[in-house]
């Protein structure tokens, strides 16, 4: 396993030295540590130096995390061949209380409701080859005084289910209307955080490697959130809602009995052409045929790239459908379709850094405080994937679970090592290591090493 200190010592562009020194003895705390992850918890697992008052005095240093977790990146992630996708995503954290710095409401889509906390939007670049996320950038949502009056009158303006729907206007252009630029749309003030995040994101990218594809997911699939993408200079992979609006390009006896057409026919899910389909497999009693085409959309300022999942159970003939788009009409679907799946690979940075490494557990409630424990959390799960790679070798499949029994063992046999006499002879660290950590791993090694089986 490679030593942590030189590790962190080469972030020394981005941190103090003592910042730098507080950070190994938290981080190596972090990795042996069981239980919640707070500052008074750390400070029981930290070595000489890591007392509870220097745990205080790190979180309560400003560090610019971004910075921190690209030059990690660079020096122990980064792959010249490899194609990377640029993933955006929000993750509410519940917090009790009325102190803790930004603190309002936001939807947990694992709840299913709208819950009190902190909120955060997370950019992280996707390794396609290796197919893992790796996060870069993490920002704290605040609502301004504004979003929340218009959030509140947009809720009051909603109409009750039992009163009658207005009656619809007639057929043509209302008077006094007038043409909008699709291109430059008015953007929300949600999508202008995520703009001007992403935009600080770019820059640093652009010393090291060219981004093409930003992937959000279907909460973003409107003609907003693709002109803020192309805004930016990159293409939008998201989903789109299972009964959107979407036209196919007029065909030539179209434009020849209305030269000024613009939209086809409407497409129709249940009955998509035939010669639109891609592929069609079968598989576990199941039918998945793929369909892509360039459509239309009368909010989308240029045409897009559709691909469609059309699944059908074989036993019951029940038909569902999934509506993927892109804004690069030269992507093939088995691209897109690959790719907007990679999206996923996001939301296990926020599971590793909730169940593992303290997202949820932390107790600061000051500004700075709050970025530093959200920043460490997302730093570990990088610094937790770099150091998977050679444990793996030793324990195939090895996990942060793995990889935190393994740190505790270490930890556990340098607390007995300090009561062992100076001349009690040779003792192997690496032996006793290994015999301990096997005690809480889960993906043993598979074949028994003649020394471990002694010593057991």
């Amino acid at each position: 396993m490679p030593n942590i200190l030189p590790l962190l010592l080469a972030l020394s562009p981005a941190l103090s030295p003592t910042t730098c020194r507080q950070l190994h003895r938290i981080v190596v705390a972090l990795l042996a540590m069981t239980g919640r992850i707070t500052q008074l918890g750390l400070s029981r697992w930290s070595d000489k130096g890591g007392s509870y008052r220097s745990i205080q005095r790190f979180f309560h240093t400003r560090i610019d995390w971004t910075e921190v977790q690209w030059l990690f990146f660079q020096l122990f992630v980064y792959d010249p061949d490899a194609v990377y996708l640029l993933a955006g995503d929000e993750s509410p954290i519940g917090k009790a209380g009325k102190q803790t710095y930004g603190l309002d409401r936001f939807f947990s889509s694992v709840l299913d409701k709208v819950i009190a906390g902190l909120g955060f939007f997370s950019l992280a670049l996707i390794d396609v080859k290796k197919r893992q996320a790796y996060s870069l950038s993490t920002e704290q949502i605040l609502r301004t005084p504004e979003e929340k009056e218009i959030a509140r009158q947009r809720k009051l303006k909603k109409k009750p289910k039992a009163q009658k729907p207005a009656p619809k206007r007639g057929r043509g252009r209302p008077a006094g209307s007038k043409n909008k630029n699709k291109a430059q749309p008015t953007l929300s003030a949600e999508l202008l955080r995520i703009q001007a995040q992403t935009q600080k994101v770019l820059l640093r990218l652009k010393q090291k490697l060219s981004v093409a594809y930003f992937v959000l997911d279907g909460h973003f699939g409107h003609p907003f959130a693709a002109a803020m993408v192309r805004q930016l200079g990159l293409h939008i992979i998201s989903k789109m809602q299972h009964n959107v609006a979407l036209f196919l390009l007029p065909t030539r006896e179209q434009k020849a009995r209305q030269s000024r057409r613009k939209y086809g026919d409407r497409l129709d899910f249940a009955h998509l052409p035939e010669e639109l389909r891609v592929s069609s497999t079968t598989q576990d009693g199941y039918r998945i045929e793929v369909y892509q085409t360039i459509c239309l959309h009368r909010h989308f300022a240029d045409p897009i790239n559709v691909v469609i999942l059309l699944r059908t159970d074989l036993a019951t003939q029940r038909v569902g459908h999934v509506v993927l788009f892109s804004s690069d009409l030269t992507l093939e679907a088995e691209r897109l379709i690959d790719y907007y799946a990679l999206r996923f690979q996001i939301e296990f940075t926020f599971r590793d850094a909730k169940q593992y490494f303290g997202l949820e557990d932390f107790m600061g409630i000051r500004e700075t405080s709050v970025a530093n424990a959200v920043g460490l959390s997302f730093f570990m799960v990088n610094l937790s994937r770099y150091l998977l790679a050679p444990l793996r070798t030793l324990y195939p499949g090895a996990g942060v679970t793995d990889l935190k029994s393994y740190y505790r063992a270490r930890h556990y046999v340098s607390e007995m090592l300090k009561f062992v006499p100076e001349k009690a002879g040779l003792i192997s660290c690496t032996d006793l290591i290994e015999h301990v950590c096997r005690r809480g791993l889960i993906h043993p090694k598979p074949k028994s090493e003649p020394h471990l089986e002694r010593a057991a």
